[in-house]
């Protein structure tokens, strides 16, 4: 596979090589592409929005144990919650009066994993 090189300060960073834009209908996919991306991700870019995500990666929760697992008033938690759903990243399910939240995009839950692996794990010795 051809490698492209990414100049960083300190040394290169191999990246795979994504291949040249062949038609005008390339370009349009990769736009729409780079939308779409650019919206999931300013969904997640907020630290509420964030660690809602990073709780409901472990299992469903309802709308009380995140108040108390994040240490915010329900209408902070449920303005990031309503936020979420909009951007159809998590689900609803009603049990009574309780309504409990999880992740319904999988690809969030990638994410989460990903932000889990560069910024939350422990750092074991070499």
């Amino acid at each position: 596979m051809k490698q492209a090189k990414l100049m960083e300060a300190g040394g290169d960073m191999d990246l795979p090589d994504r291949g040249g834009m062949s038609a005008a209908s390339d370009f349009d996919e990769m736009a729409e592409n780079a939308k779409q991306a650019t919206d999931f991700m300013k969904a997640m870019a907020h630290e509420s929005r964030l660690m809602i995500l990073c709780h409901l990666s472990s299992g469903e929760k309802s709308v009380t144990e995140l108040e108390d697992l994040l240490a915010l008033r329900q209408p902070t938690v449920s303005q990031q919650l309503a936020r979420l759903r909009l951007e159809r990243l998590i689900t609803a399910r009603r049990d009574g009066k309780t309504i409990f939240y999880s992740i319904a995009d999988e690809r969030a839950l990638r994410m989460m994993d990903v932000v889990y692996d560069m910024f939350c794990k422990s750092k074991k010795p070499a």
